[in-house]
């Protein structure tokens, strides 16, 4: 139903309500906060009325003169271990700027990516300190599952990023759908190298048993040969790297490229493909070619000068900046919000890579 055409510029104020029902501004009031005495009939035709012109209270207004206070607790890496993170905490902290003046503060809980107790340990202290709403990246998902099952005893509403995981209904996802991110990175690879070829897919720091969104993303890549009817034509292998023992991943590397003479194509399915073209390019080997993840600055630098042929942009200040938002839009604004808020999937090149930066700071793209 269209709205009310008398409603000035359009926007339906308690006044035209009033004048519509033919009452005082103060009865529709009344309806509208469900308070005080109003004839039955009239609250029924008020509530008529309300309908017919998809009239919608000024929450903004009604939150701005609130004194209510809400903490939100937000869990994920130390950035200074994997750069990565960095973006997501500026996205977390633009929105807790945003969003202060209705009464939201955002507290910071890193922990090193590497150190599963440390993660434990933080999410422990989230739970000790009974926040209003969670905002986690739940990379260790065993460990994760736990403090699922106890925010939602506690009626805690919690919102994922970065890595999606359906167990005990969080409020909402905020990130990529890793499957068909797996699946973009597998046509890219396809139309780059039509030829029969072989393919490594490299998971680089993580493990692999533990990280559902890695291996969503090596599902889909291997689904879109299989689908294709291209799995005879493509060897795929794939290999877990740590960069922990440099040594160990170019070792490991050497032996891969040693023993694979057809390989072409690399997939690196986190954001360290930097790692990797830098290897290739110490090694002087040009003829394979290089996918990855995200705008970090070592993966741009490699972007530029064509080591890395195409990053798949996973928006992480976005997510982080969304993920805050859909706590506040739920208890703050009180409205309801997806279960599912997907970002694109932005494939850059150095060809259209400066459309996707932040002027303000080169390093991180626009949410």
């Amino acid at each position: 139903m269209k709205k009310d055409v008398s409603a000035k510029n359009g926007v339906v104020r308690i006044k035209d309500i009033a004048l519509k029902a033919n009452v005082s501004t103060g009865t529709v009031d009344r309806v509208i906060h469900n308070r005080g005495r109003v004839a039955e009939d009239v609250k029924k035709r008020v509530l008529k009325i309300i309908k017919e012109m998809n009239y919608e209270p000024n929450l903004m207004a009604r939150m701005l003169g609130s004194k209510k206070q809400y903490y939100f607790a937000a869990l994920f890496p130390d950035h200074t271990y994997d750069n990565f993170w960095l973006a997501p905490k500026l996205g977390i902290e633009q929105a807790e700027q945003d969003l202060k003046q209705y009464g939201v503060t955002v507290e910071q809980f890193v922990f090193d990516p590497q150190d599963v107790a440390a993660y434990v340990k933080m999410a422990d202290e989230i739970t000790k300190r009974k926040p209003d709403g969670i905002l986690l990246s739940p990379i260790y998902y065993k460990e994760t599952l736990s403090f699922f099952e106890t925010w939602s005893a506690e009626n805690i509403p919690f919102v994922l990023f970065n890595t999606q995981i359906a167990d005990y209904d969080p409020l909402s996802y905020i990130g990529q759908d890793s499957y068909q991110s797996g699946q973009v990175a597998g046509k890219l690879v396809h139309y780059g190298q039509p030829n029969p070829c072989s393919i490594l897919i490299a998971h680089i720091d993580e493990e692999i048993s533990n990280a559902q969104h890695l291996v969503k993303k090596e599902q889909g890549f291997r689904n879109y040969f299989a689908q294709n009817n291209l799995s005879h034509q493509y060897n795929i292998l794939r290999v877990e790297l740590k960069r922990a023992s440099q040594s160990g991943f170019i070792k490991k590397l050497d032996e891969i490229v040693e023993e694979t003479l057809d390989l072409k194509q690399i997939y690196v399915t986190t954001s360290q493909a930097y790692d990797v073209a830098k290897y290739l390019e110490q090694r002087h080997i040009t003829h394979i070619k290089l996918i990855g993840y995200d705008l970090v600055p070592p993966n741009l630098h490699y972007l530029e000068k064509g080591n890395i042929s195409f990053l798949i942009n996973q928006n992480p200040k976005g997510q982080g900046y969304w993920g805050i938002y859909q706590l506040a839009e739920h208890l703050v604004f009180k409205k309801e919000v997806p279960i599912l808020k997907y970002l694109p999937l932005d494939i850059v090149t150095r060809e259209n890579l400066n459309y996707f930066l932040d002027e303000k700071d080169p390093s991180f793209p626009n949410i």
